[in-house]
């Protein structure tokens, strides 16, 4: 076998809370458009962006929870770099802890200076927008980052949907992706990993249904249109008010290890706009995993028309490794496959 028989992709991962991101600089194909929604619609409909996409995100490479992303050149020279954010089913709108992955990796790769105590700005445009990843330095260690969500905002409360566990009421917000909100009692289980399972199924249920009925249609931006992710609620320990737990099904049945960093936008969306976190306020979200997010309310406004928030959240992101995979072209299972 020659080395003409042989791909090779470049990757350094990280995990936030638990949740991958593997991230790849170099060695991507040309992914055309103007802007990073140009380029991830532009990803979707070409076969060799789906490859490599595929070939890193699917086994044996990957996993059926897979998360990473292909860095890309900033909408202007008003940041320091875009990002197409990708999953086992495709191309995502938005993802919170991605950003703050990238927050570290771009000191780690001296993309911005570190430093010995402060704090410094890693601004990246998403396909939803643009975010600032606000990296905290102490003893010259990055201690936590802290991301601006985009505009976040209620898009539907009380929206009925019929489930294998019977019917359930859901309320839909938007923060960088669209969400479905719900407890977990509500269909009989609880933000544990002995529940995940069914919590899986009946989010894709609920996603199904939602999506089925254009319930979650982008009053601007069809790219931005459908339920991403459904996210199961419950209480937290400390008997808080605003200490949470949720497990974020999104995709296809990705279970997200993290608070979910979009995700958490959109419940400070649901919980400020309900009165239930006022400014100064900050909500301890927990994940499945028990990782947590930071949030809070650190502005109010409008967006086109819509009453917004502006979402604050703060976690930290830590490398897990660096991998060079290989491919070789005579392989029958290239690009890969998923079990779920």
């Amino acid at each position: 076998m020659s080395t003409a028989d042989i791909e090779t992709y470049r990757t350094v991962d990280y995990h936030t809370g638990g949740e991958p991101f593997r991230i790849v600089a170099d060695g991507l194909p040309p992914l055309t458009g103007d802007t990073v929604a140009d380029r991830r619609a532009f990803a979707i409909d070409d076969a060799q962006s789906q490859r490599i996409r595929a070939i890193l995100c699917s086994e044996p490479r990957g996993h059926a929870d897979m998360y990473g992303g292909f860095i890309t050149p900033p909408d202007d020279d008003g940041a320091d770099l875009g990002v197409l954010f990708w999953h086992k089913d495709g191309f995502s709108t938005a993802c919170g802890h991605g950003t703050i992955a990238l927050g570290v990796w771009a000191v780690d790769t001296g993309l911005v200076e570190r430093l010995e105590d402060g704090e410094t700005d890693v601004v990246i445009d998403v396909p939803s927008g643009r975010v600032r990843a606000r990296v905290r330095f102490q003893a010259g260690e990055v201690a936590d980052v802290t991301f601006v969500s985009v505009p976040s905002w209620v898009h539907a409360r009380g929206v009925d949907v019929v489930t294998s566990r019977g019917p359930v009421t859901v309320d839909i917000a938007f923060g960088g992706a669209m969400y479905a909100v719900l407890a977990a009692s509500d269909v009989g289980l609880e933000v544990r990993p002995q529940d995940v399972t069914g919590l899986i199924a009946v989010g894709r249920e609920i996603r199904d249904a939602l999506n089925a009925a254009g319930a979650a249609q982008h009053p601007d931006d069809e790219r931005l249109s459908g339920v991403y992710g459904t996210i199961f609620t419950g209480p937290g320990d400390s008997g808080d008010p605003l200490h949470q737990r949720n497990c974020t099904v999104f995709a296809d049945g990705e279970v997200d290890r993290s608070p979910c960093g979009s995700g958490t936008a959109a419940r400070v969306a649901l919980l400020a706009a309900s009165g239930k976190l006022a400014d100064g306020q900050v909500l301890r979200h927990e994940s499945v995993v028990g990782s947590v997010f930071l949030a809070r309310v650190v502005d109010h406004g409008v967006d086109k028309g819509r009453a917004a928030v502006m979402a604050e959240v703060t976690g930290t992101a830590y490398r897990t490794g660096a991998s060079e995979f290989t491919v070789d072209v005579r392989d029958p299972m290239t690009p890969g496959f998923v079990l779920r």
